[in-house]
């Protein structure tokens, strides 16, 4: 039984101990992985998860959300999407998994949105097959507030996005009350890198099955810290700007969330849904679910939003 454990606790990925190429091959895909250096000189750690053999329909821009990384859990979608003819590609937003960049450290949200854009400018630039299909983008949680601020930095650069519990507001029931966000951006000015902001734990309040909770924390990559000072400072400034620009999102979307989310609010979903100028616009919120619907969740539920992702796509290719 020992043994077991210590095996379990030493798994190469999420999926278990079957070595990269040879599982991917299983799930009938292809994956590269490699580093990019960004226009500031950032080396970020980069994938790639494309069909096999069939000509891609569409590239999708894929960015992880805050503490995570690209190479545990997160890559079950992508392998998903390519299994369904869509190429995927995603980097390691600075301070996470295997980029550059203090942990979990992030200082410039602007940053991380060129750091995207010129990765995916990159990859499209790079692949022939890739400029002649559409183009969306995926993000979730922070990373699909980051989307949306690649979106209204660029208002024709895709063809629709797919947000997942995007934090694109932080709530006014989640967020800290007066004074207390003053004082941590006071300090933040002096000590931005200080891990000392409290929190709850995110994997058990975005996670609801335990058998993928525990899948989750055997994450190498995985930040268990508290968040620094610094980039909580930058979320609550990010957050408070796209609060003020979702009636000017005009990119057709799906935003999916969980009702029972208490990371990020499915009521600003509904806010986005509601005032985004968008012609095409759909929005699913999941009775019951939590914050992380396409990993966190018995099968049968995560198996409900890949559908649904899928069909949007599908609509839409």
């Amino acid at each position: 039984m020992e043994k077991e454990e210590e095996l379990e606790q030493n798994r190469l990925s999420y999926w278990g101990n079957t070595p990269e190429e040879e599982y991917y091959s299983t799930q009938g895909i292809k994956s590269t992985k490699s580093f990019f250096t960004s226009p500031r000189g950032l080396t970020l750690f980069t994938r790639s998860w494309q069909p096999l053999t069939a000509p891609p329909r569409a590239a999708v821009c894929m960015v992880h959300g805050y503490g995570t990384d690209i190479s545990w859990n997160f890559q079950s979608t992508p392998i998903f999407l390519a299994q369904n003819g869509f190429s995927c590609f995603a980097l390691d937003m600075q301070g996470h998994g295997l980029s550059q960049g203090l942990r979990a450290f992030v200082p410039s949200v602007d940053d991380v949105v060129e750091d995207c854009v010129s990765f995916f400018d990159s990859v499209v630039k790079s692949d022939a097959e890739l400029g002649s299909v559409p183009r969306f983008l995926f993000g979730e949680s922070m990373g699909g507030a980051i989307c949306t601020l690649i979106h209204l930095r660029n208002l024709e650069g895709f063809d629709g996005a797919i947000l997942i519990a995007p934090m694109c507001k932080i709530s006014d029931k989640v967020r800290p009350g007066w004074p207390l966000p003053e004082i941590l951006c006071f300090f933040a000015r002096f000590a931005p890198t200080l891990p000392i902001v409290p929190t709850a734990d995110l994997l058990e309040k975005s996670v609801r099955s335990p058998e993928k909770k525990a899948i989750a924390r055997m994450n190498p990559m995985r930040y268990n810290g508290k968040p620094r000072l610094g980039t909580v400072s930058e979320l609550l400034r990010v957050t408070d700007y796209m609060s003020s620009r979702l009636c000017d999102v005009r990119i057709p979307f799906i935003v999916l969330h969980g009702s029972a989310d208490v990371v990020t609010d499915p009521e600003v979903s509904r806010e986005l849904y509601d005032k985004a100028q968008s012609q095409d616009k759909t929005i699913k919120i999941y009775d019951g679910m939590m914050h992380s619907l396409l990993f966190g969740e018995a099968d049968g539920n995560v198996e409900i939003v890949r559908r649904d992702i899928l069909s949007w796509l599908n609509d839409r290719c």
